[in-house]
């Protein structure tokens, strides 16, 4: 570039001194091995903070440039440059604690807070959670597998009614063997309808129901809908409801086919049950 342009000229554009320039080239110069890769390290960090629209923390991010290196790079060094890039996750809103609930246990509550699952379709979640933009509201219902956190099946409504349940448990039964597993979910009015446990009795699913007010016995698919939601639906402004549907689709799909997981050996869901299985 400066064989075809005054160097005065190209330090005026990019809106910095002549002498400032030269320091520079010659302490480009004077970098060690490990600085240059370093450098490099920052470019693949912006890369990825701009790709995955700044969900990775330096944990994550570190694995994914194992990955994408194949070098095994320190999470200390990792830390070190996303500092001095300025770069960071966007951190989700902690969740308020209003103190101890009303001790009110449901008989049925099968799961028991017991989050592990040894095989696939063991033990699935639900829950449905709302989306507001614009004024308006959509409601996504969630169907998850405890065994590597996969999401099995969701459908988006802009009605919180029993259809939309039934719906999403239809759409997972045609996708798995669902005889003898355990369905979790709150005590929705939608849960304990009767044609909701007609479904389930009629596959031979075994309904399981939270305590009364107490979101902590369904966390594992609280903490999905607050990754979703943090990760996708708070970084865009929507407009329409095929804007939103169209970017939960595609984040499931990542979520599901991308994502790694600390838990899952850094591996993706689809990816540990292939693995696995």
């Amino acid at each position: 570039m400066s064989s075809s342009y005054p160097i005065a000229l190209l330090c005026e554009v990019a809106g910095v001194s002549r002498s400032g320039y030269y320091k520079w080239l010659k302490t480009q110069k004077k970098l060690t091995a490990k600085q240059r890769e370093d450098q490099e390290f920052k470019k693949q960090i912006i890369e990825a903070h701009s790709k995955y629209k700044g969900i990775f923390g330096y944990p994550r991010m570190t694995v994914w440039l194992r990955k994408q290196t194949g070098k095994r790079i320190n999470h200390k060094r990792v830390y070190r440059l996303m500092k001095e890039l300025g770069v960071q996750a966007h951190i989700r809103k902690k969740r308020v604690y209003y103190g101890k609930k009303e001790v009110y246990v449901v008989s049925h509550n099968h799961l028991n807070r017991e989050f592990t699952a040894s095989r696939p379709n063991e033990k699935w979640v639900t829950d449905i959670t709302y989306l507001i933009f614009k004024g308006k509201r959509l409601y996504l219902s969630v169907i998850l597998d405890l065994y590597n956190n996969e999401v099995i099946a969701y459908k988006i409504s802009e009605r919180n009614d029993v259809k939309l349940v039934l719906d999403t448990v239809k759409k997972a039964i045609k996708k798995r063997d669902v005889n003898g597993l355990l369905l979790h979910s709150d005590q929705g009015y939608q849960y304990i309808s009767r044609k909701y446990h007609q479904l389930l009795q009629r596959y031979n699913i075994k309904a399981s129901m939270s305590r009364k007010g107490n979101c902590l016995d369904n966390a594992c698919i609280e903490s999905f809908f607050s990754h979703l939601k943090s990760e996708c639906f708070y970084q865009y402004e929507f407009q329409h409801s095929w804007e939103v549907k169209r970017a939960i689709h595609e984040y499931i799909q990542f979520y599901n086919e991308e994502r790694f997981q600390k838990k899952l050996n850094n591996l993706s869901p689809v990816e540990y049950r292939r693995k696995v299985a």
